[in-house]
C-alpha cells in the first residue's frame, strides 16, 4: 500500500537509502535533512512530500517530490529508492506512478528528475526511459569531472 509517509517510516527510510548501492553518504544525509524538514514543517511548508509503500508496516521504498520554486506547476522528483529485497517486484514503477498521480492532483503539469551519468546509474536511467520519461539534457562534468546531470521530463 503506497501512503504518505509518517515520522514512523523515518528510520526505515534511512535503511532503505543505507542499503541503496548507488547513493553516497552525502546522499543518505541529504534525504535524512529533508525527512527532518517534511517532520518538522509539513509538507506544505517545506516543499517536500514522502510517499512510502509499505507491506505489514516495513517499508519497501519510498519517493520524495516537490513543487519547484518560481515555475508554473513543475515538480521534482528529488528521490526515489527502493529496499534491496523488494527491487524488481513493481515497487519502483508503483511510487512513480503515485507520485505523478499526486502531482496531477496538486495541479502539476510537469516532473523533473535528475540523475547521475555514472555507469552505476544505468539501470534508473533505463527505468526512467521505460516509464514514460524523456531525456532533456545531459549537463558534463556537472557533479563532479566525469559525473555528467542527466534530465528527464515528462508531462502531466
Amino acid at each position: 500500500m503506497i501512503i504518505a509517509a509518517v515520522k514512523e517510516d523515518g528510520l526505515q527510510i534511512h535503511a532503505v537509502n543505507a542499503a541503496t548501492s548507488v547513493f553516497s553518504q552525502e546522499e543518505v544525509q541529504c534525504v535524512d535533512e529533508l525527512w527532518d524538514e517534511y517532520q518538522a514543517e509539513g509538507p506544505e511548508q517545506s516543499g517536500y512530500y514522502f510517499i512510502v509503500e509499505k507491506e505489514n508496516e516495513q517499508v519497501l521504498g519510498y519517493a520524495c517530490y516537490g513543487p519547484r520554486a518560481l515555475t508554473d506547476r513543475t515538480y521534482d522528483l528529488y528521490w526515489i529508492a527502493v529496499g534491496p529485497n523488494a527491487r524488481r517486484g513493481g515497487v519502483g514503477r508503483g511510487l512513480l506512478a503515485a507520485t505523478e498521480e499526486a502531482v496531477r492532483k496538486q495541479g502539476g503539469r510537469l516532473l523533473i528528475v535528475e540523475t547521475s551519468g555514472l555507469p552505476k546509474y544505468e539501470p534508473t536511467r533505463t527505468f526512467y526511459h521505460a516509464t514514460g520519461y524523456t531525456l532533456e539534457a545531459t549537463l558534463k562534468d556537472f557533479y563532479s569531472d566525469g559525473d555528467d546531470l542527466v534530465i528527464f521530463t515528462k508531462r502531466l
